[in-house]
């Protein structure tokens, strides 16, 4: 058979496959993506029916997957959202950071994998999935709740730390020295700060030049320009997935809207042809060693982020069950974490971190919206129980120095 039909047929069979597995994920309410990741299980090395023809292709639109991906969650902000979130919530951040990271990295040497394997696995550990935790809210009807904002702010932080901890792990990965370290940051950071001056002084310019009443018009410039953006971002080792982000900070108003409703079901082809990608390079045999760190690590994490959500929730003044929920809902990981360890597998540092990353996010996913569901009944459950024992010793104590008064009244 034509190579060219054996591509058509492969690469269509592989698009239906992940088409029927959306809808089933859809009828269960839950997210495709550890379906998606398990389909390129089942079709890479190892797997039940390898790719052949398809596999180049399907990597090239891995990498136009990861761009749309980060280009979507750029159009979903503002410059100006951005940066008073940065003001106002920059300690959530911290906190954030500090206790979603070190577990990860710590787990990378402990396993002896070596510091740079450690600072990936830290940033797979470290950021939520904004789209499953986005679906999660609207599908537990949460979206109006007190708790939310202080829920997207950690979201929004976790997306704007991105553009400066992903050129870091591409200088990591590509073993740049120290010095040609340092000028990557310096200028993964001039540009976002470039970016995020125009955008905010002169975005309503870049936004007219791009727009257009032609839909065909204006998907083809802004796809054509986060192409371009995202290729000269590559070429400086800045990561495309952060110029892909930028543009979409740029982007606003009337513009933004548009794009993203003409992007959104290219961003849903191509990224879940990404999530496909990532499992085709994982080896299934090799995910039973790691599965047990993988268990430990989500573990500790699932309960880092919900002391996370919990502490942002009480700084903005919010309940205790409203802290409980927002702890809960930010527990999955997803698409970021598979495009940080995305980096590492094509990079080759650690054979096992691919297949860990994997495992990890494929519980997560999975836990996630059950701790964003169950976490504040359980929670209210047990603290309930705990007064109620603390009150009755005292009830009992009270109880008991009555009966033991004297007829006059005295102990």
């Amino acid at each position: 058979m034509h190579s060219s039909a054996v591509f058509l047929i492969e690469f269509g069979c592989l698009i239906l496959g992940l088409g029927l597995l959306g809808r089933f994920a859809g009828r269960f309410r839950f997210s495709p993506i550890p379906l998606y990741l398990l389909a390129g299980l089942a079709f890479g090395k190892g797997g039940l029916l390898p790719l052949g023809a398809s596999e180049d292709f399907v990597a090239i639109g891995a990498e136009i997957g990861v761009i749309l991906l980060l280009l979507m969650l750029g159009l979903e902000y503002t410059a100006a959202d951005l940066v008073s979130n940065l003001r106002t919530h920059y300690q959530a951040g911290v906190v954030d950071a500090v206790l979603n990271a070190l577990p990860g990295a710590a787990l990378a040497l402990l396993l002896g994998w070596g510091p740079v394997a450690a600072v990936v696995l830290a940033g797979v550990t470290w950021v939520s999935s904004s789209g499953v935790i986005a679906k999660v809210l609207g599908d537990l009807g949460r979206l109006g709740n007190r708790e939310t904002p202080a829920i997207l702010s950690i979201l929004v932080l976790e997306d704007l730390s991105m553009a400066v901890y992903l050129p870091i792990v591409t200088a990591l990965l590509a073993g740049v020295g120290l010095a040609a370290g340092a000028v990557t940051l310096a200028i993964a950071l001039g540009v976002a700060t470039v970016v995020l001056v125009l955008a905010v002084r002169y975005g309503r310019h870049v936004s007219r030049f791009v727009s257009s009443d032609d839909p065909e018009k204006l998907l083809l410039v802004v796809l054509g320009v986060t192409l371009v953006v995202a290729g000269l971002a590559q070429q400086l080792q800045v990561s495309a997935a952060v110029g892909a982000f930028l543009v979409g900070i740029a982007l606003s108003g009337e513009v933004a809207e548009g794009a993203t409703s003409l992007l959104a079901p290219l961003r849903d082809l191509f990224a879940a042809v990404f999530f496909v990608f990532f499992g085709l390079h994982t080896d299934p045999a090799s995910i039973p060693p790691v599965l047990l760190p993988a268990l430990a690590l989500a573990a500790v994490t699932t309960a880092t982020k919900i002391a996370t959500g919990y502490w942002a929730a009480r700084r903005a003044g919010i309940g205790p069950k409203g802290r409980w929920r927002a702890g809960g809902t930010l527990v999955a990981r997803g698409e970021f974490s598979i495009v940080i360890a995305g980096l590492a597998v094509t990079a080759g540092i650690e054979p096992s971190l691919g297949p860990l990353a994997t495992a990890y996010v494929l519980i997560l996913v999975l836990v996630g919206p059950l701790t964003a569901r169950w976490t504040e009944p359980v929670a209210t459950l047990l603290t309930g129980r705990a007064r109620r024992r603390k009150a009755a010793p005292v009830a009992l104590g009270a109880h008991e120095s009555i009966e033991g008064q004297d007829p006059v009244g005295r102990a």
